[in-house]
């Protein structure tokens, strides 16, 4: 799909999408869980498909009705795990690294005996420190990783090792998966851990759960050490997915470079979701921020570049990097070395995508240097099937003095399925064709 976008400014309000990382997390827990749960998500999008999908293939039952999951669980033991009629299935986890890295463990601590598929790059990511701590506890699988892969034989419970500066999602898998075991087990991270607000999401959703974490840190070995008892879980009934502050991002960022205010409504200021560090990070630029009860509001000012670590915060590097061509000055961000491992080279995506729209941005080692420009040009780039290099192509459509065309749009179902008919209840002029 193109999506060819004229140059205007956007205003208004819009209603925060679903948080997909953390309806990753409450749909796998409630699918383990001791009895069914309505799980509220006001929307969905490929990723959670792809999750939901294969907890149904794994014989989880899920009745989707509007703004609902009513999930009723796996049958399992803690002793046998997965009933052996359910075994030996083939989850297909699409183009969702969060599905096969969450699905990964907790197939083999219930002992599916499964296949994983998926699509485009998903295959290249790499899985092999969470494949080593799964042959270590007795799986069987191939050490190499890629797609297909087949990974045999019940996990044992016992202390998991990991290094901190590899995805936080490795972390997460096995958290999600020992409950499971009916037995204590332990995560240990050694060294500063990469993208630690997305662990805290997991232990959030745990504990809405019943899973008992007890979270012991040694500063001077810089380890630290989640113990979990293994009790397994337990349902609340219901829960509520919140609003997604990664997605928000996109339109706090049109507003800061734009002219007009636009206000973000559904989302939890008090939320442990990483990218709600955007506010702070445009208030840095210069941008007027106002919070509000379940709201943020941004206003466009003078913005000026600054140095930044993408720690913590990777997925908000394209769109901040759109704000950053807009500024007055250099705008430096550090730590990007992860970005290399998404949907798209990112690294490469972004700084190819604003340069073909006017910008000047370059990548010196693993960071982001961004030269601001009075004004982007406009011109075609190609999103190279990553959602976020195509919203923040048309956020930068905002600065551009002509039409800004995305082809390969469509990638935006991954996690915004919904992203253009904001973009128009916001104000912006957008013509979607087939390629």
């Amino acid at each position: 799909m193109i999506a060819r976008i004229e140059p205007k400014t956007l205003s208004g309000e819009v209603h925060a999408i679903a948080s997909k990382s953390m309806a990753h997390r409450l749909v796998i827990a409630a699918a383990l869980a001791n009895g069914p749960t309505e799980v509220v998500c006001n929307t969905t999008c490929d990723d959670i498909e792809a999750t939901l999908d294969c907890l149904e293939t794994l014989g989880a039952r899920i009745v989707r009705s509007p703004g609902v999951f009513e999930i009723h669980p796996i049958p399992k033991s803690q002793e046998h795990g997965i009933l052996r009629a359910l075994t030996g299935r083939t989850l297909d986890c699409r183009e969702s690294g969060s599905t096969l890295r969450f699905m990964l463990p907790v197939a083999c601590a219930l002992g599916a005996d499964a296949t994983f598929i998926g699509a485009a790059r998903l295959g290249e990511r790499p899985l092999t420190p969470l494949i080593n701590e799964l042959l270590a506890a007795g799986c069987d699988l191939p050490a190499t990783g890629g797609l297909p892969l087949t990974a045999r034989n019940r996990l044992r419970p016992g202390t998991f090792l990991l290094p901190g500066n590899v995805s936080s999602q490795y972390v997460s898998g096995l958290l999600l998966a020992l409950p499971l075991l009916g037995q204590e087990s332990i995560v240990e991270v050694t060294g500063a851990l990469e993208s630690k607000p997305y662990v805290d999401l997991t232990l959030e959703a745990l504990a809405a759960f019943g899973i008992v974490v007890r979270t012991e840190c040694d500063a001077e070995q810089q380890v630290t050490r989640f113990h979990l008892d293994g009790t397994g879980y337990r349902t609340p009934r219901r829960i509520c997915v919140e609003g997604d502050w990664s997605n928000a991002a996109f339109w706090f960022c049109a507003a800061a470079i734009g002219k007009r205010p636009i206000t973000v409504r559904g989302l939890a200021l008090n939320s442990v979701q990483g990218d709600r560090t955007v506010l702070a990070a445009l208030s840095r630029f210069g941008a007027r921020v106002n919070r509000s009860t379940a709201a943020a509001t941004v206003r466009p000012d003078k913005l000026k570049g600054f140095s930044l670590s993408a720690r913590d915060v990777p997925d908000l590097v394209p769109v901040l990097s759109a704000v950053a061509a807009s500024c007055e000055g250099t705008t430096v961000i550090h730590d990007c070395a992860r970005l290399r491992l998404k949907e798209s080279d990112r690294l490469q995506t972004t700084a190819a995508t604003l340069n073909a729209l006017g910008a000047n941005v370059r990548i010196v080692g693993d960071d982001l240097v961004i030269e601001g420009v009075p004004e982007l040009t406009g011109g075609t780039v190609d999103a190279c099937r990553d959602h976020r290099i195509a919203m923040t192509a048309a956020v930068a459509a905002v600065r551009a003095s002509g039409p800004v065309v995305i082809r390969g749009a469509e990638a935006v179902a991954k996690s915004y399925p919904t992203f253009f008919d904001d973009y128009r209840e916001l104000g912006g002029i957008v013509e979607l064709k087939e390629d």
